[in-house]
């Protein structure tokens, strides 16, 4: 009997292809393989605290590198001890209200003539002495930018009344004001051909040195005053004290010839007439310029001893990181080499070696570095014997990650399978085991780095390895320079511990993100 619904005979016109000239998808399916390292990159790319971290590292280093590049009017091993622990001042940021260099302060009366007393005397070129306090007070080198309320108080009951002068801004590059120089006949011929040249003041009236002359060794006292008040002289030889105003005209001291004229310069001795010593009166300000050929900068401001902070600060950066990438590297190397012995062969081998490392750890870090300090310093430097330091027990740790990872993967089926095809041990041990203990190896390797950076810190920062030279510092000593003095000026504190913390919390995520991607159990994983 013939089937009548037998597909065979059913004519092919009848039948019409649904999806004729059109495609189901337009997805491509690859199946070329993904690379470990690319792999572990996806993965890492996705930690965004990770990228954060390593990002702000970058931008660390960048700065450690580019800081000596930038800043090309000093080096990091130029020192103006008249300008020590300054606050930042950048001359175009200063523009916008930005590190200009300032601080405010409460002045005495006294005080406050003194100060303002810098940019009156600036002014007055030729020691005419007739320029107003309000004349001075809108000069350039005028160190006091605004004046604050007056506030007039007796400490004791019956005792004169004292006026004070609150939340005044002083510009404190400028407030250090004149100094006196010794310097030879040719330098003073040179100033005074660079001040004709330039039109920038450098040499200033000498001033007598008589009882109106508060203290002989500050220049800055250049009139006329009694018990630090500026007095004026009456004809009965008597002197009056003068108060603050911006009318007041302060009489000068200064030192004069025979025909009245001032003062410039004193022969103190010598015997030629290039290498005669004088003495000068120099208005600092501008006997820098004149020096270095610039207006004083400095981004971060200057360390206690004069040193640029920033220089100070890129130099101890990059000290510290070298420092700690470098232990890192070794210890990696070593631990690795130890731990992948130990976890491989175990037995015997395993038992010696790890009787060996439990004599290393029971070693205190702070002794050894001390003692290194101590007795290696002086053949091969602080740097070197800090680092046989770190190296001697800080592999133990790699070394003994290593030796728990191989216990983990040394049973394996793909290692039973590779060594019953005849591979050898060492085509095992890094071929088979150490890829997959990597993750673990790399992540102990990073965050080796924070900690060798704090430990570093906390060694120059106790005093116990000196790096506080011209030539190399270190953020601990940065630190510890500050800590007796970062109330009045906190900006020495401020950014190496800034540095420091940023550093410290970085390494530590940007350690994580390497361990998680260099997992190869998440190999292929989506998050």
């Amino acid at each position: 009997m013939k089937k009548t619904n037998d597909i065979n005979n059913i004519p092919r016109e009848k039948f019409t292809l649904v999806q004729e000239n059109r495609r189901l998808s337009d997805q491509k399916f690859e199946d070329k393989p993904i690379g470990y390292f690319k792999d572990a990159w996806i993965r890492f790319r996705k930690n965004k605290g990770s990228i954060v971290a390593a990002i702000i590292i970058l931008i660390i280093v960048l700065f450690s590198l580019a800081a000596p590049l930038l800043i090309t009017s000093h080096s990091a091993t130029f020192m103006d001890v008249y300008y020590a622990k300054k606050p930042s001042r950048d001359l175009l940021l200063s523009k916008i209200g930005i590190s200009q260099g300032t601080t405010t302060r409460t002045f005495s009366e006294a005080g406050l003539v003194k100060a303002v007393g810098i940019g009156v005397a600036a002014e007055d070129r030729d020691g005419s002495g007739t320029l107003t306090v309000a004349e001075g007070l809108t000069s350039y080198y005028q160190p006091i930018r605004s004046i604050g309320e007056a506030v007039t108080y007796s400490e004791i009951k019956g005792a004169k009344p004292k006026t004070v002068y609150n939340d005044c801004t002083v510009e404190n590059y400028l407030e250090v004001g004149f100094i006196y120089k010794s310097i030879e006949q040719a330098e003073y011929a040179r100033i005074v051909a660079w001040q004709e040249e330039t039109g920038i003041q450098v040499l200033y009236p000498l001033v007598q040195n008589n009882e109106y002359n508060m203290d002989a060794s500050d220049a800055n006292y250049w009139y006329k005053s009694k018990k630090g008040q500026p007095v004026t002289i009456k004809a009965s030889g008597k002197a009056k004290t003068v108060a603050f105003s911006e009318d007041l005209v302060l009489e000068d001291n200064y030192k004069r010839d025979a025909e009245g004229n001032p003062v410039y310069y004193e022969y103190t001795g010598g015997g030629t007439h290039e290498t005669a010593q004088f003495k000068v009166r120099v208005l600092y300000y501008n006997y820098y310029r004149y020096l270095n050929g610039a207006e004083p900068e400095y981004i971060f401001g200057t360390d206690s001893q004069g040193y640029d902070l920033a220089l100070r600060l890129a130099g101890g950066i990059r000290l510290s990181l070298l420092l700690a990438i470098c232990v890192s590297a070794i210890n990696l190397t070593i631990g690795a080499i130890y731990g992948a012995i130990e976890g491989y062969y175990g037995g015997a081998v395993d038992l010696i070696l790890e009787r060996v490392s439990d004599i290393l750890w029971g070693i205190p870090f702070i002794v050894t570095a001390t003692l290194f300090q101590m007795h290696l310093a002086k053949k091969v430097g602080p740097i070197p014997s800090l680092l046989f330091a770190f190296v001697l027990t800080g592999w133990l740790s790699t070394a003994y990650r290593t030796r728990t990872q191989f216990y983990r993967f040394k049973g394996q089926e793909y290692v039973l399978a590779a060594r019953t095809l005849g591979a050898k041990d060492w085509r095992i041990i890094w071929k088979h085991i150490f890829p997959n203990a990597l993750g673990t190896i790399i992540t102990s390797s990073v965050l080796v780095i924070p900690g060798v950076i704090s430990s570093e810190s906390m060694l120059s920062y106790l005093g116990i390895v000196k790096l506080g030279d011209a030539q190399t510092t270190s953020l601990g000593t940065l630190l510890s320079d500050a800590a007796p003095i970062w109330t009045n000026y906190p900006h020495l504190l401020l950014y190496p511990a800034l540095v420091l913390a940023l550093l410290m919390i970085c390494f530590n995520l940007f350690g994580n993100g390497l361990r998680d991607a260099f997992n190869p159990s998440l190999r292929g994983v989506e998050e």
